[in-house]
Protein backbone atom coordinates (compact mmCIF):
# COMPACT_ATOMS: atom_id res chain seq x y z
CA UNK A 1 0.00 0.00 0.00
CA UNK A 2 1.07 3.22 -0.64
CA UNK A 3 1.39 6.10 1.95
CA UNK A 4 2.90 9.34 2.65
CA UNK A 5 4.47 10.71 5.74
CA UNK A 6 6.51 13.17 7.21
CA UNK A 7 10.38 11.56 7.30
CA UNK A 8 10.48 12.04 10.98
CA UNK A 9 7.93 8.98 11.55
CA UNK A 10 10.72 7.22 9.59
CA UNK A 11 14.19 8.23 10.75
CA UNK A 12 15.91 4.55 9.67
CA UNK A 13 15.34 5.60 5.67
CA UNK A 14 16.95 9.53 6.55
CA UNK A 15 20.71 7.99 5.59
CA UNK A 16 19.30 6.47 2.18
CA UNK A 17 17.12 9.20 0.73
CA UNK A 18 19.96 11.81 2.05
CA UNK A 19 22.22 9.90 -0.62
CA UNK A 20 19.59 9.66 -3.56
CA UNK A 21 19.49 13.67 -3.00
CA UNK A 22 23.25 13.27 -2.93
CA UNK A 23 23.98 11.72 -5.76
CA UNK A 24 20.75 13.31 -8.03
CA UNK A 25 22.05 17.11 -7.13
CA UNK A 26 25.69 16.38 -7.11
CA UNK A 27 26.82 19.75 -7.90
CA UNK A 28 25.12 21.09 -4.51
CA UNK A 29 27.01 19.00 -2.70
CA UNK A 30 30.43 19.36 -4.27
CA UNK A 31 31.79 20.35 -0.98
CA UNK A 32 30.21 18.46 1.53
CA UNK A 33 30.98 14.72 1.94
CA UNK A 34 28.10 12.47 2.31
CA UNK A 35 28.50 11.81 5.86
CA UNK A 36 28.17 15.18 6.83
CA UNK A 37 25.05 15.85 4.40
CA UNK A 38 23.35 12.74 5.51
CA UNK A 39 23.94 13.88 9.49
CA UNK A 40 22.46 17.55 8.57
CA UNK A 41 20.00 16.20 6.61
CA UNK A 42 18.37 13.72 9.50
CA UNK A 43 18.85 16.73 12.03
CA UNK A 44 17.13 19.05 9.74
CA UNK A 45 13.79 16.80 10.33
CA UNK A 46 13.54 17.95 13.92
CA UNK A 47 15.05 21.85 13.59
CA UNK A 48 12.78 22.27 11.06
CA UNK A 49 15.24 22.73 8.48
CA UNK A 50 14.62 20.10 6.23
CA UNK A 51 10.76 18.78 6.82
CA UNK A 52 10.25 16.11 4.49
CA UNK A 53 7.43 14.00 2.96
CA UNK A 54 8.00 10.49 1.77
CA UNK A 55 6.22 8.14 -0.12
CA UNK A 56 6.48 4.58 1.09
CA UNK A 57 5.20 1.74 -0.81
CA UNK A 58 4.60 -1.21 2.04
CA UNK A 59 7.48 0.53 4.25
CA UNK A 60 9.80 1.12 1.45
CA UNK A 61 10.68 4.45 0.50
CA UNK A 62 10.18 5.39 -3.22
CA UNK A 63 10.56 9.25 -3.25
CA UNK A 64 10.54 12.75 -1.20
CA UNK A 65 9.58 16.31 -1.29
CA UNK A 66 10.53 18.87 1.42
CA UNK A 67 10.10 22.28 2.91
CA UNK A 68 13.46 23.63 3.23
CA UNK A 69 14.05 27.25 5.59
CA UNK A 70 16.70 27.89 3.33
CA UNK A 71 17.61 26.05 -0.10
CA UNK A 72 20.16 29.02 -1.98
CA UNK A 73 22.64 30.03 -0.09
CA UNK A 74 22.75 33.07 -2.60
CA UNK A 75 19.22 34.05 -1.80
CA UNK A 76 18.95 33.98 2.28
CA UNK A 77 16.02 36.23 2.10
CA UNK A 78 13.31 33.91 0.34
CA UNK A 79 11.97 31.39 2.29
CA UNK A 80 10.73 28.83 2.55
CA UNK A 81 11.61 26.30 -0.77
CA UNK A 82 10.49 23.62 -1.91
CA UNK A 83 13.63 21.12 -1.94
CA UNK A 84 14.55 17.84 -2.45
CA UNK A 85 12.19 16.12 -4.97
CA UNK A 86 12.76 13.34 -5.90
CA UNK A 87 11.16 10.22 -7.25
CA UNK A 88 12.97 6.71 -7.70
CA UNK A 89 13.48 6.18 -11.84
CA UNK A 90 10.81 2.93 -11.51
CA UNK A 91 8.13 4.44 -10.70
CA UNK A 92 8.34 7.57 -12.01
CA UNK A 93 5.20 9.16 -14.08
CA UNK A 94 2.72 8.22 -11.70
CA UNK A 95 2.15 11.28 -10.35
CA UNK A 96 3.96 10.66 -7.22
CA UNK A 97 6.20 13.79 -6.99
CA UNK A 98 3.45 15.75 -7.80
CA UNK A 99 1.31 14.60 -4.46
CA UNK A 100 4.36 14.94 -2.38
CA UNK A 101 4.91 18.44 -3.95
CA UNK A 102 0.83 19.04 -3.04
CA UNK A 103 1.62 17.92 0.51
CA UNK A 104 4.65 20.04 0.56
CA UNK A 105 2.59 23.15 -0.43
CA UNK A 106 -0.45 22.25 1.95
CA UNK A 107 1.84 21.95 4.96
CA UNK A 108 3.45 25.89 4.09
CA UNK A 109 -0.04 27.17 3.72
CA UNK A 110 -0.86 25.91 7.13
CA UNK A 111 2.13 27.35 8.47
CA UNK A 112 0.80 30.71 7.54
CA UNK A 113 3.22 31.15 4.46
CA UNK A 114 2.00 32.66 1.68
CA UNK A 115 4.53 31.81 -1.27
CA UNK A 116 6.79 29.14 -1.74
CA UNK A 117 10.39 29.25 -3.49
CA UNK A 118 12.33 26.65 -5.96
CA UNK A 119 15.51 26.28 -8.15
CA UNK A 120 16.07 23.67 -10.65
CA UNK A 121 18.19 23.43 -13.27
CA UNK A 122 16.53 21.26 -15.96
CA UNK A 123 12.56 21.28 -14.69
CA UNK A 124 11.19 24.86 -15.27
CA UNK A 125 8.66 23.50 -17.93
CA UNK A 126 7.25 20.51 -15.37
CA UNK A 127 6.92 23.27 -12.46
CA UNK A 128 5.47 25.67 -15.02
CA UNK A 129 2.42 23.28 -15.55
CA UNK A 130 1.48 22.86 -11.97
CA UNK A 131 1.44 26.89 -11.34
CA UNK A 132 4.90 28.22 -10.48
CA UNK A 133 6.05 31.46 -11.93
CA UNK A 134 9.78 31.74 -13.19
CA UNK A 135 11.13 34.62 -11.47
CA UNK A 136 14.45 34.96 -12.82
CA UNK A 137 17.86 33.04 -14.31
CA UNK A 138 20.75 32.85 -12.29
CA UNK A 139 24.10 30.94 -12.48
CA UNK A 140 24.72 28.50 -9.67
CA UNK A 141 26.83 25.76 -9.32
CA UNK A 142 28.58 26.72 -12.72
CA UNK A 143 25.58 25.86 -14.74
CA UNK A 144 22.16 27.90 -14.87
CA UNK A 145 19.22 27.29 -12.62
CA UNK A 146 15.82 29.01 -12.79
CA UNK A 147 14.82 30.75 -9.36
CA UNK A 148 10.66 29.88 -9.29
CA UNK A 149 7.30 30.94 -6.78
CA UNK A 150 4.29 29.96 -6.70
CA UNK A 151 1.62 31.46 -4.44
CA UNK A 152 0.04 29.80 -1.53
Amino acid sequence: MLTTDWLSHHPEHCATLAGWLYRQFPYEFSQQPLEDWQAEFTAGQHNGDWLMRVALQDGEPLGCAGLAKDDLPQRPELSPWLACVYVRPEVRGQGLAERLIEEVCAEARALGHTRLYLHTQDRADYYARRGWTALETFEAWGMPHQLMVRPL
